[in-house]
């Protein structure tokens, strides 16, 4: 992986963001397991320098260079221009970044990066980074995690598709737009549309109509109809929805990302023609993933009610 060699061999990867709380640490967590239990090697870096507790095997650590604690006790930074600042530092210090990736060589890695949000949006330190990495060589997706309990406030899933298409204009990756915590969305209340109108992201004309009826959101109906033309103007932003404890929900999603950085069509593991053009093709990859949870999601509704009809 050195810097303008073009006979050096490709590097696979994912650079896992969203905002905090969205279960980026898991997911990593998670997709190694996953990963290795397919008999993939995977390394994961820890780019987050507020990261003090992780769960997976951390092979490269940002906490070697620079840690947050550090920068606002030195500096007097708060929270949010701390982490800007490391990544500044992490620019600046891109030699110590190669030659840790490059005692593993041959992996497929996994990049946990911060979750401050103006850091995919508008700042250009960690998108450098992501270029940097790709003139190594490195084929690289995002892969941005959003909570799933937005879907069921319309106002705030708004809020959730602008940054989502503003992260995927900014950062210029291949991009994967994941709803975590499904397992969990049946504790958030009920959503006014079925789940593949938020994967999918259709017609969200009935979404405004939907947030009118809040006597507060319909003195703001002329900028939700814009904010909403948008996102539909660009027609970039969809789901896959995740379960982390769903063996077959890590293995669409792991399907989704591959498909996006390329690492379906290339030679590092043995495929059958069936499963390369599975993924070429992918079809029926989100309806059949979304299906699956919406199933389970209209279960519990249907027993939720059941029991409030056994109570009266």
């Amino acid at each position: 992986m050195c810097e303008g060699g073009k006979g050096s061999s490709l590097a696979f990867g994912q650079v896992v963001i969203g905002p905090p709380g969205s279960g980026k640490t898991t997911y990593c967590h998670g997709m190694q397991e996953f990963m290795g239990r397919i008999g993939r090697k995977v390394t994961v870096v820890n780019l987050d320098p507020a990261n003090e507790v992780m769960p997976y095997q951390c092979a490269v650590d940002i906490a070697e260079l620079i840690t947050l604690p550090d920068v606002m006790e030195n500096l007097k930074l708060g929270p949010n221009g701390g982490l800007i600042y490391c990544m500044e530092y992490l620019e600046a210090n891109f030699d110590w970044l190669q030659e840790k990736l490059a005692a593993f060589r041959g992996h497929y890695y996994l990049f946990d990066c911060p979750g401050q949000v103006e850091l995919y949006t508008h700042h250009d330190a960690l998108k450098n980074v992501f270029a940097q990495l790709a003139k190594w060589n490195f084929r690289l997706a995002a892969v941005h995690l959003v909570d799933s309990h937005y879907c069921t406030d319309p106002g705030k899933f708004i809020s959730v598709l602008c940054t989502s298409l503003s992260t995927m204009l900014h950062v210029e990756l291949p991009h994967v737009n994941i709803l975590s915590k499904m397992d969990l969305i049946e504790q958030y209340g009920k959503l006014a549309f079925n789940l593949d109108y938020y994967t999918e992201v259709l017609d969200l004309s009935y979404l405004v109509d939907h947030l009118a009826s809040d006597p507060f959101f319909r003195n703001y109906r002329r900028l939700n109809e814009k904010l909403v033309e948008v996102i539909e103007d660009y027609s970039l932003v969809s789901f896959v929805p995740l379960n982390v404890q769903d063996k077959e929900s890590m293995r669409q999603v792991m399907q989704a990302v591959d498909k996006a950085n390329g690492y379906s069509f290339g030679d590092q593991e043995h495929r059958s023609l069936e499963a390369l053009m599975s993924a070429a093709v992918g079809a029926d990859f989100h309806f059949t993933s979304t299906l699956a949870v919406q199933e389970k999601y209209v279960q519990s509704q249907d027993k939720a009610v059941e029991e409030e009809v056994m109570d009266l």
